[in-house]
């Protein structure tokens, strides 16, 4: 693609990294975006463009990423994602970022009718009393919908503060210049944008299921749904039977006046995955009246913009569409950016820093200047990379090889200590059950399952807690009543298991 900057790339071999992305947007509005996506450890990037209501996407980038984004430090993360777009030839800067599902926790509740103010206060207040986490260990993302039939109904996401600023670090250490994160499924099938009384939306991604269920005009569930791909030999087979009950658990959210109308599920994707979904529930769930079809092509029109013909569905160039719209995201994660000239215009609208104006110029005077200096200083040591980058790469290489190679299992027993615990303090009469158990090198484990009740869970939690090797015990997510689904997850001592 032909360089926007030939000035630039000759006097420095690259745009400024300080103004990266400024140049990409226009009046507030973005004319070429990057659409970043980490789910269930690929990358996956689409460059999209608008000119005269069209998308274009003119470059795309598809990797397995080595490093866990949740795991591994946020600049080696970053280093990570920058050499995967580098070798795609991707250089665009800003970015609108696919928040993972997996970690992101859900309420959706009907709104009485009241003011706005007071309706966004009722739910930050069912979310208080609601979510395993208070409100100062969340970001949290909330928004109203309009029912067909009159009403309204509320949605409220939430994800760890924690893990939001390690992706947001590492993207920052990968150059890039956030402009959203939000829900890629959110914009790929958004709730307002159809007339149909209800739909379940499905989008494979590696061995997990995104999840969304909107109905009457209003989102009531999105989620992730794991453990429906196992390993048959070779081959990785969808339990259309799990996938279904998953479903039906869902389906039990919603108000009774709604799930009736859910009668219609659309698998988004062309991948294989996708279309063993579509055949596996097809066969399923014909009989019992729902209709399930495969969208193997974004729709002609897509946020306002037109949508070149047969292009495959993606959350990536759906999150860019959305941004080069102009439209706000429902479910926004990213904290608001505050400018160093409102910041300066907000402290010099007081008396008492009116008289400082004179100083307050010259001190900005100074600081433009240093600028200068710095940047000046950048472009000689850019320089001087350029000239080491190639020796660097082949350092990088031999390394790679090396821990490749490196002994990767211990004497420990880790594994069985896990297990061991875990069946310790899960009952015998059957009350709790695991489903999955993951075992990370950092010494996480994470437990999925269901419960006959809460008491049986809590139970179960408070013995794993008297076990010397087991420290912070958190529950992520509970879903449901009878049955319920749980999340939580613990950290093992190293060097005190049995």
């Amino acid at each position: 693609m032909k360089d926007s900057h030939p000035f630039w790339t000759r006097i420095g071999g690259a745009w400024p990294r300080q103004w990266a992305g400024w140049w990409e947007t226009r009046r507030g509005i973005p004319r070429r975006v990057l659409g970043l996506s980490l789910e269930g450890g690929q990358l996956e990037a689409a460059v999209v463009e608008s000119a005269n209501g069209s998308l274009a996407v003119t470059q795309t980038a598809r990797a397995s990423l080595a490093l866990d984004p949740l795991t591994a430090e946020p600049e080696l993360m970053g280093r990570e994602i920058r050499q995967h777009l580098d070798a795609a030839g991707i250089r665009t800067r800003l970015c609108v970022f696919d928040l993972p599902l997996e970690h992101v926790l859900a309420l959706s509740l009907p709104l009485p009718d009241l003011p706005e103010e007071d309706q966004q206060s009722l739910m930050l207040l069912e979310a208080e009393r609601t979510f395993p986490h208070s409100l100062d260990e969340l970001r949290v993302a909330t928004s109203r919908f309009a029912l067909a039939g009159g009403g309204w109904h509320g949605m409220v996401l939430a994800i760890s503060r924690e893990r939001a600023e390690r992706y947001e670090a590492a993207l920052q250490a990968a150059q890039l210049r956030l402009w959203s994160v939000a829900p890629g499924l959110c914009a790929l099938d958004p709730a307002d944008a159809e007339t149909a009384p209800g739909w379940v939306a499905l989008w494979p991604v590696a061995d997990r299921v995104q999840m969304q269920i909107c109905a009457g005009g209003a989102l009531h569930v999105l989620r992730t749904v794991e453990g429906v791909f196992e390993w048959e030999g070779p081959a990785r087979v969808l339990q259309a039977e799990e996938l279904w009950r998953e479903i039906r658990l869902s389906l039990a959210q919603l108000p009774p006046e709604w799930q009736t109308q859910v009668n219609r599920i659309r698998v988004w994707g062309r991948s294989e995955p996708a279309t063993e979904v579509t055949e596996k529930l097809g066969s399923l769930l014909g009989p019992r009246g729902f209709q399930v079809e495969q969208i193997r092509s974004l729709p002609g029109r897509l946020w306002g913009r037109t949508v070149p013909d047969g292009l495959a569905p993606s959350v990536t160039v759906a999150l860019a569409a959305r941004a080069l719209a102009g439209e706000r995201a429902r479910f926004e994660f990213l904290p608001p950016r505050t400018t160093a000239w409102q910041r300066i215009r907000n402290r010099m609208a007081s008396r008492r820093w009116a008289t400082a104006g004179l100083v307050t110029g010259g001190v900005l005077g100074l600081l433009a200047a240093a600028f200068l200096v710095q940047q000046i200083q950048l472009w000689y040591w850019e320089k001087q990379w350029r000239q080491i980058e190639a020796r660097v790469r082949e350092l990088e290489t031999i390394q790679a090889g090396i821990r490749q190679y490196r002994p990767w299992f211990d004497e420990s027993f880790r594994s069985l200590a896990v297990l061991k615990r875990l069946t310790e303090a899960f009952p015998e009469d059957g009350s709790l059950s695991a489903r999955t158990v993951e075992i990370r090198d950092n010494g996480r484990v994470v437990c999925t399952g269901t419960a006959r009740d809460q008491a049986a869970l809590l139970r179960a939690l408070d013995r794993l807690r008297a076990f010397p090797e087991v420290r912070n015990v958190q529950v992520e997510q509970m879903r449901g009543n009878a049955p319920m689904q749980f999340t939580f997850n613990l950290q093992w001592g190293e060097g005190t298991g049995s």
